[in-house]
């Protein structure tokens, strides 16, 4: 039953100024993330100590990776948050708990489904991008472990959705925190074989990832069992709705289609790059890694976002939603901006942690010059991106995320079929980031959200 409104404006989260209660909700976020992406980084570094074909393997793998994470803790986590907080801030906990349950079900089959698609399609997948030899074998072996445990991984991120949106992100943060902290000590040891433990190679790299997920999605459940959690889940009082389940999916189903559309595009510019050889190949993973390590920066803002316009939008206060998503957007521009100049001018500071081939640092300076500077309007779309969902407005990025990969397909078959050097993709992987921010922008200025009341 909605409590009424003079109750429900008394909540913190209608009535906190926005930029400080922000930055506030995003810095936890950014720690557990950022924690996130040095695991994810710690991999790399992992693998690159086992060769260059490990690392062209992992390149391979790395949008299926990318794609799990961003269904999982993006846009369907972002779904939930948003389904939560609109119910939070209509004042209506007990529809706010039967959703946790329900967004609990629809991680459980979604993860089920991931590993069973890529364990039957992934080999064809790598090989389809351009995999060949060794680099192929190496590929495989890394993508059988990770989507073994994908399950984890959906259950975990949803879990942690579930609490974001109640506007609790100090536990998920401290969560991804330390178990981001076990997935690099249990890789590195499995992997390359430290102290008493075997060398396994890839496939003891990724094992650190399953482990870590598995373990961390059993604390969220409990947390989401305990009395300290604002929403509570409780399955087995919990029948299913379909009015529910379709709360969650006609927000997140929609904004799936955008990590679609962003892998999708990863995937041309793979093939592409993959043409170039293995060594440009592998330049261009590692520069990829970077956008792993900046996606966490405008993730982390983006959902710091979405329980404060979630909570305005459900209370009927569209205005503070629409500023509560306009501050976030200039702070991921900020900050992805300031790191993207940073790596077009002096590239080796990111690109030497994972090899000291001359060739391939070659290679990762030129992607980073001219993506570099088109970060600011990449981390702009994304955030804009994860507020749209909070108000359940999604569908204004979603086809900024259209053009972008309209215009990487379109352009990377004219420089295909022109024998085009490699500085060509590159730069058609700036104007495509250039296009997805103002297209966002566009798109979110002119979408109706409604009018307070």
């Amino acid at each position: 039953m909605a409590q009424p409104v003079a109750d429900r404006v008394a909540d913190p989260l209608l009535t906190a100024p926005i930029l400080p209660t922000l930055v506030r909700f995003a810095l936890p976020n950014m720690g557990a993330m950022l924690a996130t992406a040095l695991a994810a980084i710690a991999e790399t570094t992992y693998v690159g100590k086992l060769g260059v074909a490990s690392l062209a393997g992992m390149a391979l793998v790395f949008p299926m990776v990318m794609l799990q994470l961003m269904l999982s803790g993006g846009s369907m986590g972002g779904g939930v948050s948003s389904a939560v907080s609109r119910a939070l801030g209509a004042g209506d906990g007990a529809r706010a708990n039967a959703l946790a349950v329900h967004a609990m079900w629809i991680g459980l089959s979604a993860g089920a489904l991931y590993t069973s698609l890529m364990l039957a399609f992934g080999p064809a997948v790598y090989a389809g991008l351009g995999g060949r030899d060794e680099a192929l074998a190496q590929a495989i072996a890394y993508s059988n472990v990770a989507f073994t445990g994908s399950i984890g991984v959906w259950l975990m991120n949803t879990f942690a959705s579930v609490i974001r949106g109640s506007g609790n992100m100090p536990v998920p943060s401290a969560t991804f925190l330390a178990f981001s902290v076990l997935q690099i000590l249990v890789g590195g040891a499995l992997g390359l074989g430290w102290g008493p433990f075997p060398r396994l190679g890839m496939a003891g790299v990724e094992a650190g990832q399953v482990i870590a997920y598995a373990l961390g999605t059993i604390y969220l459940y409990a947390y989401l069992r305990s009395s300290r959690s604002r929403v509570r889940l409780s399955v087995r009082a919990t029948p299913l709705r379909w009015e529910l389940l379709r709360d969650i999916l006609k927000v997140g189903a929609l904004a799936s289609i955008s990590p679609l559309q962003t892998v999708l595009t990863i995937l041309i510019l793979t093939w592409l790059v993959a043409q170039f050889g293995t060594t440009a190949l592998a330049g261009y993973g590692i520069g990829t890694r970077l956008e792993f390590l900046l996606i966490p920066i405008a993730f982390a803002i983006g959902v710091a976002s979405v329980p404060l316009v979630g909570m305005a939008m459900g209370a009927g206060r569209i205005a503070r939603a629409r500023r509560a998503t306009w501050v976030a957007a200039a702070l991921a521009t900020a900050l992805l901006g300031a790191i993207g100049i940073v790596v077009a001018i002096v590239p080796d500071m990111w690109t030497r942690q994972f090899t000291q081939d001359p060739e391939v640092l070659a290679s990762a300076a030129i992607y980073f010059l001219w993506a570099g500077p088109s970060y600011a309007l990449f981390g702009l779309g994304l955030c804009l991106y994860f507020s749209s969902l909070g108000a359940g407005k999604v569908g204004g990025p979603v086809l900024a995320g259209t053009l972008r990969l309209v215009l990487i397909a379109v352009g990377g078959w004219i420089l295909a079929a022109a024998q085009a050097p490699s500085w060509t993709i590159f730069a058609l992987v700036a104007l495509g980031m250039a296009a997805y921010g103002f297209a966002s922008v566009i798109a979110v200025r002119y979408t109706p959200w409604g009018i307070d009341r």
